[in-house]
């Protein structure tokens, strides 16, 4: 069977290529040009898809004995990456690039590159494990060995037909296992550090990116406490997200943080910790992976953030692909525009993107 091979140029995808060369599969490692040729450039080490990881995964093929080559995918990028990036941050919410990069990128795009030119199956890095039910008759996702490195938080958007085309050989695998695999086989990238950042803003200010990739000047607005009063001015909505503390710009008796915000009106909310926690939450675009949509209410686990822990809660489901969650407990920081999903031990349910509460503002 003919295998592509999604590779960043670091050491998973890299490893991913070696193990399944060695399952047999007729493998051919491909590199996603996303954003260079619009002019978005890094040489950070911290951050991937540069010129320097393109030349390592060119580098690890020629040592497999396996072909590679790159594709251009630098206007997807841009329309279905970077421009909902900035649109989600102009609304208030806070997006996460890295599931949007996979569910439009690496899983739509790729995916189907890869069918046309008939490959029979896609492979990547990723840490998390597929298995396929026969009693339910549809694949499911797990969360990889290694919890560390798991993975699954961003890919709660793979549906049955992209499953059933995917392989993922570093699900059963720790991090450490990885790197001793590349080091025994002497690949060029064995000592490769992972990259840590959103890959076109490689520095991490996010304000300053989009006032650059707009020109639009986003202006400062009111502060205001729980109770409605101007307390402060603050710099620029795009500057703060849900929960945080530092940058606030005024002093307290008590510490305050950010409870919420309101584009409509150009305003913060901030408020005491208290104030962060809420013990529900409404999900748009549910996508019920491992198991079909429930016709009732069920008892799942519940991950708001990419490394917190799951809490218990009720999933309650919607019309029109929405779900209610309640938790058992109140949860700190909740923040529209994130991603919920749900498990149930190292299964993954499903997940959707946290909406709006309704008065714009957390409770």
């Amino acid at each position: 069977m003919r295998a592509m091979i999604a590779m960043s140029g670091g050491v998973d995808s890299s490893v991913a290529a070696l193990l399944m060369k060695e399952a047999g599969y007729d493998c051919t490692g491909v590199t996603m040009r996303l954003y260079r040729e619009s002019g978005y450039q890094t040489s950070c080490e911290k951050s991937c898809c540069s010129d320097a990881d393109e030349e390592y995964a060119a580098l690890v093929c020629w040592q497999l004995g396996i072909a590679h080559e790159s594709m251009c995918f630098s206007k997807s990028f841009e329309q279905a990456v970077i421009r909902r990036f900035i649109r989600e941050y102009e609304a208030g919410r806070t997006p996460n690039p890295c599931i949007d990069c996979n569910r439009y990128l690496k899983f739509d795009a790729l995916l189907e590159q890869a069918k046309k030119a008939g490959y029979d199956i896609l492979a990547t890095g990723h840490y998390v494990r597929t298995a396929y039910s026969e009693e339910l008759r549809r694949w499911q996702l797990f969360k990889a060995v290694d919890e560390k490195k798991d993975q699954s938080y961003v890919l709660y958007m793979l549906t049955q037909e992209q499953l059933r085309c995917l392989r993922f050989p570093l699900g059963a695998l720790h991090k450490s296992e990885a790197r001793q695999l590349a080091e025994a086989h002497k690949l060029v990238n064995a000592e490769k550090r992972d990259s840590q950042d959103i890959c076109f803003i490689p520095d991490g200010d996010y304000a300053g990116f989009i006032r650059r990739r707009t020109g639009r000047r986003y202006p400062d607005g009111d502060i205001l406490d729980q109770n409605g009063n101007t307390v402060g001015r603050h710099r620029g909505l795009l500057r703060y997200t849900i929960g945080q503390r530092r940058g606030l710009g005024f002093a307290a008796g008590e510490p305050r943080y950010v409870i919420g915000k309101n584009p409509v009106n150009n305003t913060l909310l901030i408020g005491p910790e208290s104030a962060l926690y809420r013990r529900d939450l409404q999900a748009a675009a549910f996508n019920w992976l491992s198991i079909p949509k429930p016709d009732a209410p069920i008892r799942a686990f519940a991950r708001t953030r990419y490394h917190q822990c799951e809490a218990a809660c009720t999933v309650y489901p919607l019309p029109e692909d929405e779900v209610r969650i309640v938790f058992d407990e109140p949860q700190r920081a909740i923040t529209p525009g994130q991603a919920v999903v749900l498990y149930l031990e190292d299964m993954v349910l499903g997940g959707g993107t946290i909406r709006e509460f309704p008065n714009g503002m957390s409770e």
